[in-house]
């Protein structure tokens, strides 16, 4: 079992939230009514089940992994774990018409108040047989400080989601903890200014030329975190695909994940997409000709029909922490994520309802194929 220490759960009014600025949305709304002025709007209502470490278990147990969750939810219908007085987290989004996210209102409270570190001392069984940790930057601080330290104390690889650009800045204190790090382009700069005391980092707001260029334009930010100590960062670009960027090479990946072991249902996984070929080109590509340890490279994405962003990161994460647990190495791990996030974008809700493995196997060969290394 995997345990993802996690502050949402399966509440069926989360709509899985990426960004946050309520001051923001309420201004306008103030603004409405000192002026006497209501606008009605014709909108659609969906329910849907989410939450970023939500997401990512689903998605996993879907995959033939069982992960195990560390939460706690209200006395409410979306309660499973049911504490009186609490209310599960919610969280409203409203989407514009491109379906990218344009607003937000979250009441997460309960998080905040209720996953403690005694409440997560109480499963330090759990962590301790893990063959990975993944912690989201929705705990507070002293929550996410215990389960790092538990993760450290028993020598287990730890993920850190760091959920939005705002929450991301708790990266801060728990840097020492960190093996694995999956931030969008904001959240990584946001991380990095947040660890770089005499150097500041601008956000991306201009077009860039190519995936080169790109990379260029925020290897000082991903450097910040490796020489933090981050051996791994997975920096997912949406349409444009993921950077993988790792530090100390295959043989640290490989002694990172000598605790993974694969299910009877995760074998399946395993059995389909491990390709020893790809897997040596990349090991190849790694060793050969190059002076440092650190090195990078571009997966793309893949052409797909969008109906619905929210997920899609939540499901990367949860296809490449599925694969890794499978015993998959960690360049096929990505191409993985890459092919489950699609899914998830062509899917109304927030994590597919099946996926298919022959169809993530050919896919993610695709991915594998064209991937390409970076100039570090």
């Amino acid at each position: 079992m995997m345990p993802l220490l996690r502050s949402l759960s399966e509440a069926w009014y989360w709509i899985s939230m990426r960004f946050l600025m309520l001051t923001r949305f309420l201004e306008p709304l103030r603004l409405a009514s000192k002026l006497d002025i209501l606008q009605w709007f014709v909108v659609q209502v969906q329910y849907v089940s989410g939450g970023v470490a939500r997401n990512v278990a689903e998605c996993m147990s879907k995959l033939g992994t069982r992960p195990f969750i560390i939460s706690v939810v209200g006395l409410d219908m979306a309660g499973i774990l049911k504490l009186q007085g609490i209310a599960t987290p919610v969280v409203s989004n409203v989407y514009d018409c491109s379906g990218e996210l344009a607003a937000a209102v979250a009441s997460v409270e309960a998080v905040e108040t209720f996953v403690t570190p005694q409440w997560i001392k109480k499963f330090s069984h759990k962590i301790r047989s893990a063959p990975m940790v993944m912690v989201d930057a929705n705990l507070n601080p002293l929550a996410l400080k215990a389960a790092c330290q538990l993760a450290g104390e028993f020598s287990i690889p730890l993920w850190f989601e760091p959920v939005s650009i705002t929450k991301s800045v708790r990266i801060s204190s728990i840097i020492n903890y960190i093996t694995f790090a999956s931030p969008n382009v904001n959240e990584l700069i946001s991380m990095a200014n947040a660890l770089s005391l005499n150097k500041k980092f601008d956000f991306i707001t201009k077009s860039f030329q190519s995936i080169e260029t790109l990379f260029q334009m925020l290897k000082p930010a991903i450097c910040v975190l490796l020489e933090k100590g981050v051996k791994v960062l997975s920096v997912t670009l949406g349409s444009y695909g993921v950077f993988l960027c790792c530090t100390g090479g295959p043989d640290f990946i490989n002694e990172a994940l000598n605790r993974r072991t694969a299910s009877c249902s995760s074998r399946k996984l395993y059995e389909l997409v491990n390709n020893n070929s790809l897997a040596n080109r990349f090991h190849c590509n790694t060793e050969t000709g190059m002076k440092s340890s650190s090195f990078a490279y571009h997966f793309p994405s893949l052409p797909a029909s969008v109906v619905s962003l929210t997920g899609a990161g939540d499901c990367l994460v949860g296809g490449i922490l599925a694969s890794i647990c499978a015993g998959i190495d960690l360049m096929q791990s990505i191409a993985v994520g890459i092919t489950v996030a699609k899914a998830a974008v062509e899917a109304e809700s927030n994590v597919p309802a099946k996926y298919s493995l022959t169809t993530i196997k050919d896919e993610a060969v695709k991915i594998m194929s064209s991937a390409q290394p970076l100039a570090f």
